[in-house]
C-alpha cells in the first residue's frame, strides 16, 4: 500500500477532464491522477520537489494512484469511495469542483443542487452521498470545533475558568450536557469575531456569557 510520496515532478498533463502528474521518486516514475488545484499549486513553485498524500487502488488489471495536497482531501476521497456505487472518478470530480469545506457544508445543509451540479452525479446519487456522509461530516465538524474550543481555552485561562462555571451553572438549570458542549464553540467564535456587542472583549464576564448561552439554548 502506497499512501504518501515525496519526489521530483517530471511532467503534468490533462486528458478527458482528468489531471495527471509523473513523479520521479528514487529512480521510479509514478503516474498519479490528481486534482487541477494540485497542478496549479505545483506551477506556482520554482522547486519541483513535491509531496502528495495518496490513495492506492489496486484492481485485477491495474494499479491506480490518486494524489492530494492534504491528508484531509485524501481522507474525504476515501469516504466517498466507501459509498456503494460511487467510483474514483466521481470522487475526483467532486474534489475538482469543491473544496473539502465546501463539500462538508453542502452535505450538512442538504444542498442537493450543488452536489448534483457535478457531471455524472444524478439525484439518486446525490441523495446517497448526503445520506451516507451527513452524520460523518457533522461528527467531524463537532470534533474539530471541540478541539478548537479546548485549545482556545487552554490559551486563555481566565475564560477557561468562566466557561467551567457556566457549564456547572447551566447543568444545575437542567440544560442537557450535549447541548451545552455544542454551544461553547459558538460562543467562542462570537468572542473571536466580536459578532455580538455583549461579547466584546471589554465586556466579557460570567454574567454576559451566561445570558448569551441561555439565549442560545432557549431557542433550541
Amino acid at each position: 500500500m502506497i499512501s504518501w510520496i515525496k519526489g521530483e515532478l517530471v511532467s503534468s498533463w490533462q486528458a478527458n477532464n482528468k489531471f495527471y502528474i509523473l513523479v520521479n521518486c528514487q529512480g521510479l516514475g509514478y503516474e498519479i491522477q490528481t486534482l487541477e488545484s494540485v497542478i496549479l499549486d505545483i506551477n506556482k513553485i520554482t522547486k519541483k520537489e513535491i509531496i502528495l498524500w495518496l490513495k492506492h487502488i489496486k484492481k485485477e488489471d491495474s494499479d491506480m494512484l490518486f494524489g492530494f495536497n492534504s491528508k484531509e482531501q485524501r481522507d474525504f476521497f476515501i469516504q466517498i469511495l466507501n459509498i456503494k456505487g460511487i467510483g474514483s472518478q466521481i470522487g475526483m470530480s467532486l474534489l475538482n469542483k469543491f473544496s473539502v469545506n465546501q463539500l462538508i457544508n453542502a452535505i450538512s445543509n442538504n444542498d442537493k443542487k450543488s452536489i448534483s451540479s457535478v457531471q455524472g452525479i444524478g439525484q439518486k446519487m446525490t441523495d446517497r452521498i448526503i445520506l451516507e456522509l451527513k452524520s460523518k461530516v457533522i461528527t467531524k465538524q463537532i470534533e474539530k470545533e471541540n478541539l478548537n474550543t479546548h485549545n482556545f481555552l487552554e490559551e486563555n485561562k481566565d475564560l477557561d475558568s468562566i466557561f467551567k462555571d457556566i457549564d456547572l451553572t447551566l447543568q444545575s438549570l437542567n440544560y442537557p450536557k450535549k447541548e451545552i458542549k455544542n454551544l461553547f464553540p459558538k460562543l467562542i467564535n462570537n468572542i473571536k469575531n466580536n459578532k455580538n456587542s455583549s461579547l466584546e472583549k471589554k465586556s466579557i464576564s460570567f454574567e454576559n456569557l451566561l445570558k448569551e448561552a441561555m439565549n442560545y439554548l432557549d431557542k433550541q
